[in-house]
Formats: C-alpha cells, structure tokens, sequence
C-alpha cells in the first residue's frame, strides 16, 4: 500500500474544511476570510471533535509561503505611480492612523500591565487596516465608486508601504530589545537604500526583458517568470536581513509597473488564493479557547479600541486634510478593523521570540471580530454621518465647508520647493546607485581579481577602471547633469537664491570627487590613488561625451519604461466640499448599455452625471460626443454625487435575463428531415425564415447521398432532406420538428 505522507493528509483536510466552511459563510454573505480563521480552529489542535492537523511545523511552512504570494499580490496592486497620485489628504489620514493608534495601543498594553515588546507590538498591530478584508466588503456592498471609497483606498496605499516600514523597525527592536536611535536610524536608511536601488534598478531592467521576450510569452510563461522573479526578491531581501515578505512586496510592486502588470496580477490570483487561504487557515489553528477564555476582558477592550479609535484617528487625519465631515466619518469606519498585515506583525512576534503567547490568538479574536462588523460599520456610515451633520450647529458645518474649500485650493508650490524637492531626490539616487556600485566593487569585484591576479597590480587596475566605467554616468549627473529647469531659472534672477544654487551645484562637485577618492582610497596608497586621480580626471574630459549619451540612454530608458503605462491616465479631482466627484466605471460585457450612444442613453437626464472621457485599452476618448457608442470593457470617467453614481450603477447593472445562468442559452446541433407535411417542403432557405422562426441557422443538407456545407439562400427544400441546423433545441424541435 502506498504511504501517504502526513504533508498530504493535512493539505487535504486544510483545504476540505476551508471549502466547507467558506461555502457557508458565502451562502451567509459574511467575509471569506472569516471562513477560513474558522475552519482554521476547527481543525487546529484546540478542537478536538473534528479530525486534527497532525504535522502543524509543515503547515507553517506553506503558510509562510502563503505570506509570500500575498504580499507578492499586494505589491502587483499597490504601484509607486499609485502612491505618487494617492495625494496629501490620503497620506495625513494614513499617517495621522498609524501614528494615533500607535500610541494607544502601547499605552493600552500598559495598562493591561502587559511587557514593553508586548504593548509596542500592539500598538502596530492595530495601526494597520486590511486591504483584503476593505475590498471586498466594498465590493458587496456596492460602494466602490462612492467618494470616501477612494479616499480609503488612498489610506490603504500608504499603510501598505508604512506597514513594510514598520517591519522593520520592529525587527530591529525586538534584536536590541531597546529604542537605540542609532540603530533605528540606520535600519530606516538601510531600506530606503535597498528600496530606491531595488526599484530604479528593476524598472530599468525588468520592462525591457519582458519587451525582448514578448514574442516567446505565453501565460504558463509569463507566470514562471514572474514567480521566479519574486522569490529571486524574496532570497535577495533575506540576504539583506529584511523580512521576505518585502522581497515579494517590492517585486510585485515593481511588476505592477510594466505593460504586463495586469496580467500578471490575474495569472498569479489563483495562486495568491491558494496558499492565502492555507496562511488564514494556519492562522485559525492559533486559536486558543482557553487563552480567550482567560484573556476575553483584553479581547473586548480591544476591539471596543479599534473601532472607535481607528474611527476617530483616520477621521481627524481626514478631517485636517481638508476632507468634508461626511466623508470623514465614512472613512473612519470603513478603516476599523485589523487584517493580514496584523497577522503578520503578530507572526513576527512569535517568530523573533520577543512577544508572549496570548498576544497571536488575541489579535486572531480581535481580527476576525472586527472582519465581521466591517460590512455594518461601514453600512452605518452613511447615517451616522447625516446625524451627526444634522446635530451640528450650522455656524460649524459652515466654517467646516470653508476651511475644506481652502484646504483643497491650496495646491500651488513656489519655485524654489519645487527646485530644492528635484535637487535633492535626484542627489540621493545617484548617491544610492553610485555606494552600490562602490559596495559591489570592494566586496566582490575586488577580491576576484585579486584572486585570479594572485595580487598582481593588473588586478587592482582592473578594478578601478571597472569601476569608475560603472560609475561614470552617475558622476555626470552628480556633477554635471542641468538641473536648471525654467523654475530654477527664475530663480538664478534674484541674488540670495543664485548664490544659494551655485553652492549647492559646488556641494555637487564635491560629491562626485569624493565619491572617486572613496573608491581609489579603499585600493592604493595615499601617492597611487593621487596619480590614479589625476589620470581618471583626464579620462573623464576625454570621454565627457561619450559618458553623458551613456546617461541619457539611462535616463531614457528608465522614464519610458517607468510611464509606458502612465502617457494617458486620467486625473481625478474633486470638488470640495460638494458631493460632487469623479470616479471610474467598467462597463461589463453583459450590460444592457452596451451597443448604445450616450444620445440614446440620457444618462444626464436620468441619473444627472456626465461622462468625462472613456478609456478604452490604449485608447482614450477625452469628453465623447452624443453618438459615442459604449463597447465592452470601457471605463467611463464620470463625475456626480454618491447618490448620482449610485443610480449610474444601477442603470449599468446587467439585466436579471441575461446573467440568470440556469437559462443560458446552449447552442445544439439538431438534424431534421423534411416531409410533406413538415414546414420546410416546398420552400427556399430565404422564404423559410428558419433564423427568425425557429432561432436557427442552416449549415448542412444531405441529398441522395450528396451534401451540400452551407447551401445559397435560394435552395429549395425537398421531400427526405436532412437538414442539420444548429440553434436551440427546444424551439427547433417545436417549430420544425412537430
């Protein structure tokens, strides 16, 4: 008898009672992911009625992979372009969320006289909304194109990229077990060093493999590239002491910007479902009736904590960035609850042995509590908002309206910020890129050509000229490359300013020089490196030009790739403080608009929107005419109130006949054959009408043995024709066949 490893025998149960369990909560329209934390306790070692896991350290396992591709996922929806576009009432609400619960959640711990690493774990845990659990529950409940919805997906943005730091700092922290400024200051430059590196260097890179390729890709392609690209990051993250789940984070996010991001995405969904299903599974396992039992008056605080602090954190945030009331407090409850990344701050804890047991399971109850009141407090946003407007004096919703107005007008950025912001981001990157290649050549370069040189000069020459060729285009953009765009130039007129810009362009040269005698000082002596400085100096001159068309083709290549998908995206404001604003609209395939030209459609009559431009894949039809007709698959940008967008939704919506998929229409092939009495005999194809009549069509005739593929419109029908049609059984059989 074949053994069957215990690897097996666990998967298969996982995956059984999550099926069951999910099939039961979909049919009770509650979350999926509460499903699976259930059936997670239900085959964990805490419950005893059902069949146990046997081997839970392998589960473990794929559940950390599972952590893996959701993180991977995650980065295929988050975008840098989108975090450039999220906007400073989304980045304040975020921030203003994570900073405030924070500090409650610490101070809560406190006070529930739990250890420092406890309380500070806490605190980030309850920091972070979910991602996952938001969508969905936007989705079902039909609000996505609603105002404060993308307001919230904004917030989520941010927290993902906050979320990753944190990470970090945690890790760091629980290694030295105090706040050490040093360290923590260090960590956070370290991951902006991978960051930019990782992301400038794989938008370069990546775009352009995936262009070559193109004509070899198919899907099983597509997605093997893509996966091993991902755990490539994955390894690499985990060589450089950060957490695997950045590696994914940071792979999916760079992928997310080539022309093949969306089709990743959806190639690797059914993978990310798979093994996220097995990591909220494990996560269930981790459920401890007893711990709960001891631990309910914590579990209850907490949760009370989260709703009303989230609720009031992100709302403030919202509310000082210049959003309206209502769309703050809609925010705020749409944010209160805890999801996969307080899963994976609490897993942390438990692997870095820093955190007590009883932490994971309480952040299990609170998680899938919170999941679980996510739909109706965000259901209950709507008329707490319009209660809570309504109790308010009108002298305060009036100063509100105004300092919203005002806040949003504010927009304009001087001349000298928007010089100062592009003088040091591009500072920073080319300092970035050039440390790297420095770091490279003295670990790796180095020592391989001291090797092979068996310490030889050549070898040291090698490496030097290797280098400084590496080098090269960064030290023409430190040094040489005009930053002196017509904003700068405005600036050079006024004295204090131009002074100021000279130094910072000497600061510059200096930089560039100093990056030079870094590189000679770690390999010759104080006279060599002198000499060699001199000679890489006349080097430099010589090939001036030849370096600088190497950084523009650089240049070139990393912008074109980094806005091949950005050349036509539309903007979308908002008009503040009326309800009014823009959102997107797919139109699906089955609605019952499509075929139809906004003349014939009224939408300005009926639901009193307007339809602002149409993308339509590579197109995009800026302000369409009246007899624009809508195809399937277009996104229409409108611009309306909640209530407007909400008619617009249900005018779109497929009719009930045509997604009813028990009555789908299911094309048969039938055979009839023609007698006296039958319909057919004696008529031409065209005078039968079998199209209209029967829903048919006539491909074939057999005749005394001769058949004739599709017979011309004037055949004639005879007696003991068999006539093959395809069409609808049942009207076939009734019409001809009777």
């Amino acid at each position: 008898m074949i053994h069957l490893p215990n690897l097996i025998a666990d998967l298969g149960l996982l995956l059984g009672a999550a099926a069951v369990i999910t099939l039961i909560f979909k049919y009770l329209k509650q979350p999926v992911v509460l499903g699976y934390l259930v059936a997670g306790f239900l085959v964990g070692p805490h419950f005893k009625l059902f069949p146990t896991i046997v081997e839970q350290d392998n589960v473990q396992v794929w559940a950390e992979i599972g952590v893996v591709f959701l993180l991977f996922s995650l980065g295929l929806e988050f975008s840098f372009k989108k975090l450039m576009k999220v906007g400073g009432s989304a980045s304040i609400s975020a921030m203003s969320e994570i900073i405030i619960m924070l500090v409650i959640g610490y101070f809560t711990g406190q006070a529930f006289g739990w250890s420092k690493m406890d309380s500070i774990f806490l605190g980030a845990i309850l920091s972070v909304s979910s991602t996952t659990i938001i969508i969905r529950a936007f989705e079902e409940i039909g609000v996505k194109g609603q105002k404060f919805a993308s307001l919230v997906f904004g917030v989520l943005i941010v927290e993902d990229l906050a979320t990753i730091v944190l990470l970090v700092l945690l890790s760091t922290l629980a290694v030295s077990q105090h706040f050490a400024g040093a360290e923590m200051v260090f960590s956070v430059m370290k991951l902006a060093f991978f960051l930019t590196l990782w992301f400038i260097g794989g938008i370069f890179f990546i775009p352009t493999l995936l262009k070559r390729i193109k004509p070899m890709l198919s899907d099983e392609m597509l997605l093997i590239i893509s996966l091993s690209l991902c755990l490539l990051m994955v390894y690499l993250a985990s060589q450089a002491g950060f957490s695997p789940a950045l590696g994914a984070f940071i792979m999916g996010s760079i992928l997310a910007e080539t022309n093949q991001g969306i089709k990743i995405e959806h190639l690797v969904n059914p993978i990310k479902d798979l093994f996220g299903a097995v990591f909220f599974v494990s996560v269930g396992m981790m459920i401890d009736p007893a711990i709960l039992q001891e631990y309910w008056f914590p579990v209850l605080i907490i949760i009370v904590i989260t709703i009303v602090g989230k609720l009031f954190s992100s709302g403030l945030g919202a509310l000082i960035s210049g959003q309206p009331l209502k769309t703050s407090i809609q925010t705020g409850l749409s944010l209160a609850q805890i999801g996969e990344f307080s899963f994976i701050i609490a897993t942390l804890g438990v692997t870095l042995n820093v955190t007590s047991s009883f932490l994971y399971p309480i952040t299990v109850a609170v998680s899938a509590i919170t999941t679980f009141t996510t739909p109706y407090m965000i259901k209950l946003s709507f008329p707490l908002s319009n209660k809570i407007i309504a109790a308010l004096p009108q002298k305060w919703r009036e100063n509100l309206d105004k300092y919203s107005s005002a806040t949003q007008s504010v927009s304009a950025t001087s001349n000298w910020q928007s010089f100062l912001k592009k003088y040091i981001i591009n500072t920073i990157v080319y300092l970035i890129f050039s440390a790297a290649v420095i770091i490279l050549s003295t670990n790796y370069l180095y020592p391989f050509f001291k090797e092979q040189s068996g310490g030889a000069v050549w070898g040291t020459v090698t490496t030097i000229a290797i280098t400084i060729a590496c080098l090269s285009p960064f030290l023409y953009a430190l040094g040489f490359r005009n930053l002196y765009d017509d904003n700068a130039q405005r600036l050079l007129s006024h004295k204090i300013y131009r002074n100021i810009i000279y130094v910072m362009r000497i600061a510059r040269y200096m930089l560039a020089v100093g990056l030079v005698i870094v590189v000679l000082n770690n390999l010759l002596s104080l006279q060599a490196a002198i000499i060699a400085f001199l000679i890489i100096c006349v080097c430099l001159i010589i090939f001036g030009e030849q370096i600088k068309r190497n950084y523009i083709k650089i240049e070139e290549r990393f912008l074109t790739n980094f806005n091949k998908n950005n050349a036509e995206e539309i903007e979308v404001p908002v008009l503040v403080p009326w309800d009014a604003h823009f959102t997107e609209i797919t139109v699906k395939p089955e609605s019952s608009v499509v075929g139809k030209t906004l003349e014939e459609l009224k939408w300005r009559e009926k639901a009193g929107i307007n339809v602002a431009s149409i993308s339509r894949g590579e197109l995009n039809i800026h302000l369409p005419a009246r007899d624009t007709i809508i195809y399937p698959g277009d996104k229409l940008y409108i611009i309306g109130t909640d209530t407007q967008i909400k008619k617009i939704n249900s005018l779109l919506r497929p009719e009930k006949n045509t997604i009813e998929t028990d009555n789908l229409y299911k094309p048969s092939l039938e055979k009839v054959i023609v007698t006296k009495d039958s319909y057919l005999y004696g008529k031409s194809l065209k005078e039968s009408n079998i199209r209209n009549y029967a829903e048919g069509i006539v491909v074939g005739i057999e005749r005394k043995g001769q058949r004739v593929v599709n017979p011309e419109s004037n055949w004639i029908f005879e007696e003991n024709d068999l006539v093959w049609i395809v069409g609808d059984h049942k009207k076939i059989t009734t019409s001809l066949k009777s």
